[in-house]
């Protein structure tokens, strides 16, 4: 196994209390599988895939509970040397907003070029050819004419080309993409996403896909964990869970998806609002939004239900797993 996390609390310090953001997480992915991690806003994800990457800030941040194991070695363990050394070479990560993250001051090819300098001790001279190499391969046209521009010279999907060129730099094991396809038009979307699954299978990397977009993981994950309030509440196999899910929220987001033979209709969308971390309702935290819901639902916490064992196990995090299934 590539990576697997193993009952992940993440929780921040607040003046207002203690915001219990990740909740008792558990996935993993091996080297040539893609997991896509699904939710609304405040749902966990992020938060989750920083603490995987060591890039929490802490304070106000903190990690009571929790394994985070990238080829059996317990990452939560390591000081931040050698964490560091991990960062990048082994494992990467792509941000959902291209133009904050990249330096306005400095050409793509100087932040491209810097990977190879840091970590490989090259030449500025022998950097600068990488990283032309680099935007070839992630298909940004004239790359050797335009390597000496900086970021704000690029649209927005070329600055997240070059974004994928900066994870794919030191061949990693692994790469986090944070919602890589934000703010960029369908059309685009779709090359972003084909250039990801193309490299992924070049390089039979592991890949973790977070996105609140149902749309955009149809074609490309294997599996997928859906988060709500800090909490995986369903895992399952790509397609299984597109036929029937097994979640009233999953069947919530799955129903929220636009579709071409509802035209005219309008669109549904989930009552109320994500729960405020510093006080998660007692019993399930989607009970006070869900349609299903019932005493037992505003009392007991409902564990991971196994639905079915073979050939990649799939669970729920709802007592009526069963009547939503085949609701």
């Amino acid at each position: 196994m590539l990576l697997e996390v193993r009952d992940l609390h993440v929780e921040f310090h607040t003046r207002e209390g203690v915001a219990k953001a990740v909740n008792g997480v558990n996935y993993s992915v091996d080297a040539g599988e893609t997991l896509a991690v699904l939710g609304e806003s405040g749902s966990g994800k992020s938060v989750t895939a920083q603490a995987v990457m060591g890039i929490l800030d802490m304070p106000p941040g903190r990690i009571p509970k929790g394994e985070i194991l990238f080829q059996g070695q317990d990452l939560l363990t390591l000081k931040e040397e050698e964490r560091r050394k991990v960062r990048g070479a082994k494992m990467a990560m792509i941000f959902q907003d291209a133009l904050s993250s990249l330096n306005p001051v400095l050409s793509v090819g100087e932040q491209l070029g810097e990977m190879f300098i840091v970590h490989k001790g090259m030449s500025k001279k022998d950097a600068r050819a990488q990283a032309v190499e680099l935007m070839d391969r992630v298909r940004i046209p004239a790359a050797k004419e335009r390597v000496g521009q900086y970021p704000h010279q690029f649209s927005g999907g070329m600055r997240q080309r070059i974004m994928i060129a900066m994870a794919l730099a030191l061949e990693p094991e692994l790469i986090i993409a944070d919602e890589p396809t934000t703010a960029l038009d369908v059309t685009v979307q779709a090359q972003v996403m084909d250039l990801l699954a193309e490299l992924q299978r070049e390089y039979n990397m592991g890949l973790i896909l977070i996105t609140h977009d149902l749309g955009v993981v149809a074609d490309v994950a294997d599996k997928i964990a859906v988060m709500y309030a800090g909490r995986i509440v369903e895992q399952s196999p790509v397609h299984e869970i597109y036929k029937a899910p097994a979640h009233p929220y999953t069947r919530g987001l799955l129903d929220s998806i636009p579709r071409l033979d509802q035209k005219g209709q309008e669109l549904y969308a989930i009552k109320g609002l994500p729960p405020n971390l510093l006080a998660i309702p007692p019993g399930c935290a989607f009970n006070p939004r869900c349609p299903m819901a019932q005493d037992v639902c505003r009392t007991d916490v409902p564990p991971l239900y196994p639905v079915t064992e073979s050939p990649v196990p799939r669970t729920s995090a709802c007592h009526f797993w069963k009547e939503c299934l085949h609701g």
